[in-house]
């Protein structure tokens, strides 16, 4: 094995211990994603000078933060996990275990589908509070999304979680937690660079184009659900999972629906002007 198999060896999953607590990678990329997303959403408004109250932008991303967590966490729970969590309800938010005993046990497992409705449920809410338009308010948000993603799946990577499946190609990697010690698709990486970075390029390049206006969301789910799609035939399914109808992974399932949905809002929604119409009718205007 060369070094680069070794990578994911060579990385420690934490930021720093001390006395047996400690801050993990994984952490520090979900606040790197919120961070990323604030300042290129306030960029686009200032920049583009959108008509639409930047200093939305400081609660909005508390609505953002929470859909993407309660949603991730609950689609966790319906979408891979639901007969054990039925099962144990209090181990779907509480870190403790009250069913063997009393243990601290944290909390893990996140669904990206899950944390997906999630911020679109927040931003509906968030839009109908401001008396924002949704599709306009979409617009904003969408092209910015995949560059936070590609923080994700670095923690993922960290983490040593989520990886692909054995692999003889020459940038396989062997993950720490894998048991078997085979060389393995760094999927987490692949997902990084595509579904984020890749994603981002695209969309970021096309935002100013009429034909595209109010149909971001629908170009988003489109564009990420084709990817994730396609990734999901090197990735590693879930083990308690494993394939879940006809050779497809969960992740594929719902990346399909993704997909059917986005090509129906792209065909329903007709391009319109003048964002942010309803904020004017406010009288706010941009600081």
């Amino acid at each position: 094995m060369n070094w680069w198999s070794q990578i994911p060896y060579k990385i420690s999953p934490y930021l720093f211990q001390i006395n047996g607590f400690g801050i993990r990678y994984y952490s520090l990329m979900y606040i790197l994603a919120f961070v990323t997303f604030y300042f290129l959403i306030k960029y686009r408004i200032r920049t583009e000078k959108l008509d639409i109250n930047i200093n939305l932008m400081d609660d909005f991303i508390i609505w953002a933060a929470m859909g993407v967590l309660l949603g991730g966490r609950f689609g966790y729970v319906l979408f891979y996990d639901f007969k054990y969590y039925i099962l144990h309800p209090l181990n779907i938010l509480l870190p403790f275990d009250f069913y063997n005993g009393f243990a601290f046990t944290g909390i893990s497992g996140m669904s990206y589908h899950g944390g997906l409705i999630g911020v679109v449920v927040a931003v509906y809410f968030f839009c109908k509070k401001n008396k924002l338009l949704f599709w306009e308010f979409s617009d904003l948000l969408c092209p910015v999304v995949p560059l936070g993603y590609t923080f994700g799946r670095l923690g993922n990577f960290f983490n040593s979680e989520l990886f692909g499946k054995a692999t003889t190609l020459p940038w396989g990697m062997v993950f720490p937690t894998d048991q078997t010690h085979t060389l393995r698709h760094p999927s987490q990486l692949y997902e990084a660079f595509f579904e984020g970075i890749v994603l981002f390029v695209i969309l970021w390049a096309i935002r100013r184009k009429k034909v595209f206006k109010h149909r971001m969301f629908a170009l988003y789910l489109i564009g990420y659900g084709f990817i994730r799609f396609f990734i999901e035939f090197v990735r590693k399914p879930d083990d308690h999972l494993n394939y879940v109808w006809s050779g497809f992974t969960m992740g594929q399932i719902l990346c399909f629906f993704m997909v059917l949905t986005g090509f129906f809002l792209f065909i329903k929604i007709k391009p319109k002007k003048n964002f942010g119409s309803q904020t004017r009718q406010k009288g706010v205007k941009k600081t």
